[in-house]
């Protein structure tokens, strides 16, 4: 039972913090919406910001799992990896829970970059740009690095975008840029 509730109390906040926000999301709300009382949140998490980084670590391990898995089953090759990216991103984005990316909602209501939760949000978009490096790598791209931070930039403006205003078509927008990009890149040219 205890896990389970702590399993309880981290799926309630991470769908709070999520939709609301994680500063407009306090303990009492989540104690609340979990049916549980502030006495087990604390012995579970000793504070909100423990909580925020459990969801956090949560989202990066569901998410990256889950769009890696999408991208694998749209496409076999490397390059077709690249610009299959932008299609699962296009489709997420068309979920109506879309509330933009939990990793950039949070290193914005955290700014500093000393903070452990921008760390964490930080972190997140490191590993995502080595995968996207990683796959250019594999379709003999030169300097990977450089064209995985490019396309990352597309992917998070293009979420930013569609945040801001749905239905925005960012991320069509976004993979015909990245075919632009991988183009040029492959065919040479800087």
């Amino acid at each position: 039972m205890a896990r389970n509730l702590k399993e309880q109390i981290l799926e309630t906040a991470s769908r709070l913090f999520y939709c609301q926000g994680i500063k407009a999301t306090g303990v009492e709300a989540i104690v609340k919406a979990a049916g549980t009382t502030k006495i087990s949140f604390y012995k579970y998490f000793p504070s909100k910001d423990e909580l925020v980084i459990a969801f956090l670590r949560k989202r990066d391990k569901d998410f990256t799992y889950w769009f890696v898995e999408q991208v694998d089953c749209k496409a076999e090759q490397p390059i077709d990896k690249l610009l299959a990216i932008f299609d699962v991103l296009g489709e997420w984005m068309e979920i109506p829970e879309f509330r933009g990316c939990a990793f950039i909602n949070a290193a914005a209501e955290f700014p500093l970059e000393g903070n452990p939760v921008h760390r964490v949000s930080a972190e997140f978009y490191d590993q995502f740009r080595r995968y996207i490096s990683n796959l250019a790598g594999q379709c003999g791209i030169e300097a990977p690095e450089s064209l995985a931070l490019q396309l990352s930039l597309l992917v998070e403006g293009a979420i930013v975008s569609e945040q801001m205003k749905r239905h925005s078509g960012a991320a069509e927008l976004a993979k015909q840029a990245a075919g632009v990009l991988l183009q040029s890149r492959l065919s040479g040219a800087d």
